[in-house]
């Protein structure tokens, strides 16, 4: 009786998550993010060759106003790569960028963010090692409100360089970035 009465609470809660499943911070607006024509929804598996070039990002409902911070991240880099244990995983951010500004006027019904910035970290596509049994790594898209002057804090520009076992939670700390405001996230197995 109790199971009847919150699964669907628990659902509505599931399908308003745009980032994965035990990720933190939950972000429950949507990034739209597009790999060519290919729209992603949340947990979309992609392949490598979709993910080579940097998506087109923005949002579907709403033009957003102000400047914007974007960070894609694999949350499954086996561990064992960089002497942790076998069947660790760790992060890696494979781009953050700054400058993100939201067009006025929507076109194909999404108001795009663009930048001319490229860093502090360019676009790196998805590149997983084969593993066996095969492992789907979760990419999570995640925009963040860029405060006005901001600069990466110098304790964080060797963990952005060298990319694997970037902590978000203390780079936005150390930042002072506030809260995310949107997200998406897909899957590519090496």
């Amino acid at each position: 009786m109790l199971f009847s009465t919150l699964a669907p609470i628990l659902l509505a809660v599931t399908a308003l998550a745009q980032t994965p499943p035990n990720f933190r911070p939950n972000v429950t607006s949507t990034l739209q993010v597009k790999f060519g024509s290919k729209s992603i929804t949340p947990g979309l598996a992609l392949t490598k060759a979709e993910t080579a070039k940097i998506p087109t990002i923005g949002t579907s409902d709403e033009a957003l106003n102000g400047t914007y911070i974007f960070f894609m991240i694999d949350l499954d880099v086996p561990g064992s790569l960089v002497g942790g244990a076998a069947g660790s995983r760790i992060t890696n951010v494979h781009c953050l960028l700054t400058g993100f500004t939201s067009t006025n006027m929507a076109t194909n019904s999404l108001y795009t963010l663009t930048t001319k910035d490229t860093s502090p970290k360019a676009y790196v596509g998805p590149a997983p090692p084969v593993e066996n049994p095969p492992y789907a790594h979760k990419y999570v898209e995640i925009l963040y409100p860029q405060p006005v002057g901001f600069k990466v804090p110098s304790t964080q520009t060797s963990a952005i360089s060298r990319g694997i076992g970037f902590n978000l939670t203390a780079f936005v700390s150390e930042a002072k970035l506030g809260s995310p405001v949107r997200a998406n996230w897909f899957t590519v197995t090496g």
